[in-house]
């Protein structure tokens, strides 16, 4: 197999800072038609939380000024509010038409509570700006709705379900957003399948109630509180944050139980699911244009008010988001200083500074700023980037093995792809293996002096010929340290091994340590499956009888096919110095912990799915199997 070392990504990579030269990059801007104001009063409703008097209206004016400060570079806007239809039939046919005049504009969303969506709304619509794409704001179903409230502290539920029959009668398409709040914890299967009854909907995103810092009720202009805040006040009494918040852990554990409902109902076929749809595509090395897994982060997003106010997304603090006045704003060279100059988005950058050295960075692609802004800072930092780690990891587990969902939850397995890990051949490299009779080529096998064996007999990462246990010179192939371990994986569990490594320290050498470690190439899920809990159930109990210092990691990657370009689902098992030791002590105890591993895995044997770890609350659980 060929592999190199993994180069390392700079911030830019991760968030890409607004280049006014650059006018192929698309930007995003929120027109807040009606700025905060809304006709109902959800508790949770981040933009009331600003208390910025609304009522004013986002003129067709302003919707040029913006096409002019970006001229030259793709627009996509989304009417966004409070709730944008309150600004009236009359004023929102003003800026759609605007909207239509400008050929850079490239997508034109609206993001509405629903309420007050109906025929003559949707004609507006398809008279103006037929190609407007249209999200629904609703928490699941009636129960998960609890917090979608009106002013008299009602639900709108109902209201919101009429709309989507309504656009489903029109033939009409829509995204829905749905905060996860513990009104659906637990009911991740149930809540997506009522979502899908509804014929309009081809597309939902779970966001996230981190919500934990929030101690202060809304303030209520007048000498009448409103039911609704009056509910918000109570939810707000408790000790541990608001009632409607939720940890990171839950929201973790309801999106993969989503996604693994998703895949087992088929509901794949109809509706594209976030985030688990973005997590898939960054672990297929693909991108995605949903910012919190893109580079097109904060610098590229932009909010307007209809005082003018103009600044950063939305979700972010304001007015410390705020860059200035539209009117005021010259060009793009302008906005570009004005956010290198701004504090929030510097401290926001900066929070991804250990980003460009995580193995996730890849995949996770550093998250939503303005989220890690609404966690608790009396709460450990690394949460935040524990949910994203273990979001990363259940959906890797469901991609190996979409049938049995249950690997979703082991906590053992890591997403830790090697970058680039490639054979030339998988499929006849499979074939072979399995085929004794077979005649085997002669091969380049050559020594180091640290040890390593390869086709050159260098030090490094280098070429190394492929061998099954059928060929002549098999043992001879395999590095000393670690042919117990390899031996005991393929004759004891009757697995592929498509690479292994003794470890090496490579004293007065400029290269930096290797660990010791064991690749495995599973013939189909059912084996990958069985494969990775035995592998957790081996890690689990090694673990006490490892030198300290040393741990076992069991990882999941992708090996990459040069001929045919396709990869296939693998599984690596290897031995790392922990946090507390260095790599001279490593190498002193890996002998012992190479036997310690390699007595585990002579008791062990994948049969069987379950592994070591605990799995969820058993709703979460049945009706991740159930499909």
């Amino acid at each position: 197999m060929h592999r190199t070392t993994e180069q390392h990504h700079p911030i830019d990579r991760l968030y890409r800072s607004l280049q006014s030269e650059d006018t192929s990059t698309a930007v995003s801007v929120i027109v807040k038609l009606r700025g905060e104001t809304c006709d109902i009063d959800c508790p949770h409703c981040y933009e009331k939380r600003k208390e910025v008097p609304g009522g004013a209206r986002i003129s067709a004016d302003q919707i040029g000024q913006l096409a002019r400060l970006f001229r030259d570079r793709p627009l996509a806007v989304e009417l966004h509010g409070g709730e944008p239809l309150t600004a009236g039939r009359e004023a929102v046919a003003e800026v759609l038409r605007e909207l239509a005049a400008q050929p850079q504009v490239v997508r034109v969303s609206m993001q509405t509570n629903g309420v007050q969506l109906d025929a003559a709304w949707l004609d507006l619509f398809d008279e103006l700006y037929p190609q407007l794409q249209i999200g629904v704001s609703l928490d699941g179903d009636a129960q998960g709705n609890a917090w979608r409230i009106g002013y008299d502290g009602q639900p709108v539920y109902p209201r919101v379900a009429a709309a989507l029959e309504l656009l489903a009668e029109r033939g009409r398409k829509v995204g829905v957003i749905t905060t996860v709040t513990p009104a659906v914890l637990g009911r991740a299967g149930q809540v997506l399948d009522h979502l899908a009854g509804f014929a309009s909907v081809n597309a939902v995103s779970f966001v996230p109630a981190f919500d934990s810092a929030i101690r202060r009720s809304t303030t209520v202009r007048g000498r009448r509180i409103p039911a609704s805040r009056l509910l918000q006040q109570a939810a707000l009494a408790g000790e541990g944050g608001p009632a409607w918040a939720i940890h990171p852990d839950e929201y973790a554990e309801f999106v993969l139980a989503a996604t693994a409902h998703w895949i087992s109902a088929g509901h794949f076929i109809r509706i594209k699911l976030e985030p688990a749809v973005s997590t898939i595509r960054r672990l297929r090395g693909l991108g995605s244009g949903f910012c919190h897994f893109s580079d097109l982060k904060c610098d590229h997003v932009f909010t307007l008010y209809p005082d003018n106010r103009f600044g950063s997304c939305d979700e972010l603090p304001w007015p410390q988001a705020r860059l200035g006045q539209l009117d005021g704003i010259t060009g793009q060279d302008e906005v570009a200083r004005l956010q290198q100059g701004n504090l929030l988005l510097n401290q926001g950058k900066s929070l991804m500074a250990k980003c460009t050295s995580c193995d996730y960075r890849s995949t996770c692609g550093g998250g939503c700023i303005a989220t890690r802004w609404r966690q608790d800072p009396a709460v450990d930092g690394d949460t935040y980037c524990d949910y994203r780690m273990r979001l990363v990891d259940g959906i890797a587990a469901l991609l190996a093995q979409p049938a049995l969902p249950e690997g979703a939850w082991c906590q053992m397995l890591r997403w830790r792809p090697r970058t680039p890990n490639s054979m030339r051949d998988v499929n006849a490299f499979t074939a072979h293996w399995d085929a004794p009779a077979a005649v085997r080529a002669a091969v380049r096998l050559h020594a180091s002096e640290h040890g390593n064996i390869n086709t050159v007999g260098l030090p490094g990462v280098h070429e190394a010929d492929d061998l099954d246990p059928a060929h002549p010179m098999w043992r001879e192939a395999i590095e000393p340290r670690v042919w117990p371990l390899v031996d005991a994986l393929t004759t004891g569990w009757g697995l592929i091994t498509y690479d292994s490594c003794q470890g090496h320290q490579y004293d007065g050498l400029d290269l930096a340590p290797a660990e010791l470690r064991v690749g495995l190439l599973p013939r189909d899920r059912a084996e990958y499956a069985r494969t990775a809990a035995a592998l957790c159930r081996t890690a689990t109990v090694v673990a006490s009888a490892l030198p300290g210092g040393v741990e076992v990691r069991v990882a999941r990657s992708e090996l990459t096919c040069e001929t045919s370009g396709t990869t296939v689902q693998v599984l690596d098992l290897s031995l790392h110095p922990d946090h507390r030791q260095d790599w001279d002590a490593y190498f002193a105890d890996l002998d012992a912990a190479a036997r310690a591993l390699a007595a585990v895995l002579a008791a062990e044997h994948p049969a069987g799915t379950a592994c070591s770890c605990p799995l969820p609350a058993p709703a979460a659980v049945d009706q991740a199997v159930a499909g």
